[in-house]
């Protein structure tokens, strides 16, 4: 009688510990479709946000967790892309303005007729350049990562 008392006692640890586990893995899903959704929906940051909270939440869910990781990459890749875009137009249209500038500034140096103000506007616009190039470099550098980070996560 003890031993059947024993494994019944067992058995239904087990069935507890199982449910209780079937339970976790069914929220951290739950949180992981919603975090995908956000992400067709376009609300990038919700989606992170929810990533985050599922990865501290359910540690345990190692499948959701992977799963999590896939969509984290893709949202981040998706947002590198777009404000790479976003970048690239604005990098054409400062390169555009500085071109003019600098061309109208050399014409006028030639001419002696150069304000300080033209010179420091000339300036801003080459420094806003620069950045916007630095930025642009930094993104691309950064979607070359994520994209070799899913090439190893497959």
């Amino acid at each position: 009688m003890a031993i059947r008392r024993l494994v019944l006692s067992v058995m239904s640890t087990l069935l507890l510990v199982s449910c209780g586990e079937n339970a976790i893995q069914k929220q951290a899903e739950e949180m992981l479709e919603k975090a995908g959704t956000c992400y067709e929906q376009g609300r990038y940051n919700e989606a992170l946000t929810v990533i985050d909270s599922l990865r501290k939440v359910f540690p345990n869910a190692i499948d959701t967790r992977k799963k999590a990781l896939k969509l984290y990459q893709d949202i981040e890749l998706k947002k590198a892309q777009e404000e790479l875009l976003l970048t690239d137009s604005l990098l054409q249209a400062v390169n555009h303005d500085y071109a003019y500038q600098q061309e109208k500034v050399e014409r006028d140096k030639a001419a002696l007729r150069a304000t300080p103000e033209e010179l420091t506007m000339l300036t801003l616009t080459r420094m806003k350049r620069d950045s916007l190039r630095t930025q642009y470099e930094v993104l691309g550098a950064k979607i070359r990562y994520i994209h070799k980070k899913q090439k190893e996560t497959k």
